[in-house]
């Protein structure tokens, strides 16, 4: 393809609405356009991206047996009535009437409207195991759309649903999906981890995210630097302490902290470290209020509390609720004397001593608390996130942090939408029985986007090889006769190879085709021009590495094929997590 007859629309500078590497370099490199606030339109070169992502989708989903399907973007309130989620899903659903006044929403996702299909066509076990994928668009309402294909609002996805006759098949099904991601996003050249993960709105009981490592991450990702444990943030277990603090205990004192509210504030002003103090923190969930014990260097992880208590979400009560349930305002609460709610606390505290606590009274604390004596726990838990240095959960080593991009998701999903729905199918004993199902996304444009965030450099883009939307940038860097016959074979001849190749026949300066060329991020950069062809050689430039080599035209074919076998990246960080 020639420059001049593509839109390639590149960018000197960095745009103002752009907040991360990605936005910054598909903006700057023409591949994407906003429309508004998280939609955007995919220009061509971003589009030929989308398409090779997809491709190689198709083909790992086809191989593990799925078949595909297109299913509406548009589905009737009455599907996700019946799940219960038309309305717990909140905002994000974008709702709608058409004009006979019935509800309906664009789908995030498509679990009501397959389940709805499976139940209609679908009879008998002998039909079973079923996997059916579709590549398409989402729309998910987000309150606030960020960091371009990153998070945004329209979105294109693939989501599979799989549906088996009992458990052992369901898990069968989503081992499949597991090792086919596993290839998918190793075949994208991307370098990953599949960990652990909480299964959220989608619901289920077992679930793995795909993370693409990378230090723009929004997401954490916590494994073991030995063995082969790996969860995200919320999931990560954090065991027990094995250590207990036997120093005497001293009697209980009641200081005064005046303004003094936050643990900086209050460890500072005592010159106490923050491990020594307890943190009291009141939260709703339901129609209950519950105070939750978390030692003050560590963070309480909201997702883990509210599947404690069997609700799907919890929220700090808000400092009215506080001030009237402890008598104190935010800051001052402590477990000492406190009625009318349960007491639960992360399983550090089980082993201090001797520590300080809020007084249930302003500007007062507690110093020399001790657990039993002088306050009770109700339930102990694991209720914090893991931190750098905590053992690992399972087998041996220390747990370490890193950011992430989740770019794909599997769920075992178990009856959750076949029983609210009644999908059910005859088993081989003639008796009726609900499916079992799980359910696969991979964000196609985050992929996209995750690659760009772990593959670039100050000057641009450095695409994988597999997902490059060229694989070679052909620049003739004079204007000569001479020049523009040898580009022309040169181009011919690639092409009959098999190669992706980007022309620059525009009338440009050289600098400004190098420029535009590291923006673009192909793999390869063949330099054309008179010096060169005067000495018998073209120029060819690795983009990932910079690494320049003078090579003649006639062996050019030989050379990149080289080239293209050993920079085509398979790596892979997947571990094998248990599963």
């Amino acid at each position: 393809m020639k420059t001049s007859q593509m839109l390639i629309p590149t960018l000197r500078e960095d745009p103002g609405e752009a907040e991360t590497v990605s936005h910054r370099l598909m903006l700057r490199a023409g591949l994407i356009r906003k429309v508004a606030a998280g939609i955007y339109t995919y220009l061509p070169l971003g589009l030929r991206v989308i398409r090779k992502i997809e491709q190689i989708i198709r083909e790992e989903m086809n191989r593990a047996g799925a078949q595909e399907l297109l299913m509406p973007i548009a589905s009737p309130a009455e599907l996700w009535k019946e799940t219960g989620r038309w309305d717990y899903y909140g905002k994000e659903l974008l709702r709608f009437k058409d004009r006979h006044e019935r509800d309906f929403c664009l789908g995030p996702t498509h679990e009501e409207v397959i389940t709805d299909l499976f139940r209609r066509e679908v009879r008998s076990y002998r039909q079973l195991p079923l996997n059916f994928y579709q590549i398409q668009t989402k729309f998910r309402d987000e309150i606030r759309p960020r960091f371009g294909l990153m998070r945004g609002r329209e979105f294109i996805m693939k989501d599979a649903y799989s549906f088996d006759g009992d458990e052992a098949g369901a898990k069968i099904s989503y081992q499949k999906m597991y090792d086919a991601y596993t290839s998918i996003f190793t075949r994208c050249g991307l370098t990953f981890r599949a960990v652990e993960a909480d299964t959220g709105l989608i619901g289920g009981d077992v679930s793995h995210e795909f993370m693409v490592l990378a230090e723009t991450g929004e997401a954490t990702v916590v494994y073991s630097d030995q063995g082969s444990y790996a969860a995200n943030i919320e999931r990560a277990e954090v065991l027990p302490p094995s250590d207990i603090d036997d120093t005497p205990l001293r009697p209980l004192t009641l200081v005064a902290t005046p303004q003094r509210r936050t643990v900086e504030e209050v460890t500072t002003f005592l010159k106490i470290a923050p491990r020594q103090l307890i943190k009291t923190l009141l939260y709703k969930a339901e129609n209950e209020t519950v105070a939750v014990l978390i030692r003050g260097d560590h963070a309480l992880n909201e997702i883990k509390l509210a599947r404690l208590l069997h609700v799907t979400e919890v929220e700090l009560a808000a400092p009215e609720t506080v001030k009237s349930l402890t008598g104190a305002p935010v800051g001052f609460a402590g477990p000492v004397g406190l009625q009318g709610m349960r007491i639960l606390a992360d399983h550090a505290i089980k082993g201090m001593r001797n520590v300080v606590i809020g007084a249930n009274q302003g500007d007062m604390h507690y110093l020399d608390a001790n657990m039993d004596r002088d306050f009770k726990v109700d339930q102990f838990a694991d209720l914090r996130n893991a931190q750098t240095g905590d053992p690992s959960p399972r087998g041996p080593g220390a747990l370490t942090l890193a950011k992430g991009i989740e770019v794909g998701q599997v769920f075992l999903l178990g009856t959750k939408y076949s029983k609210s729905m009644n999908a059910t199918i005859l088993d081989d004993q003639g008796q009726e029985c609900l499916a079992i199902m799980g359910c696969y996304g991979i964000g196609v444009g985050r992929t996209a986007a995750a690659a760009i965030e772990q593959n670039h450099d100050d000057k641009g883009i450095i695409w994988p090889f597999p997902i490059a939307p060229f694989h070679v940038h052909l620049l003739p860097v004079s204007q000569s006769e001479k020049t523009a016959e040898a580009t022309s074979l040169l181009y011919t001849n690639l092409l009959a190879a098999n190669f992706e190749v980007l022309w620059d026949d525009r009338e440009e300066r050289a600098g400004v085709k190098f420029n535009d060329a590291d923006l673009v991020g192909a793999p390869f950069q063949v330099v054309v021009g008179d010096k060169g062809l005067a000495d018998g050689v073209v120029e060819v430039k690795i983009r990932r590495s910079g690494a320049k080599s003078r090579v003649a035209p006639s062996n050019i074919i030989a050379h990149l094929l080289k080239l293209s076998a050993e920079t085509n990246p398979t790596r892979s960080m997947c571990s094998p997590s248990d599963k």
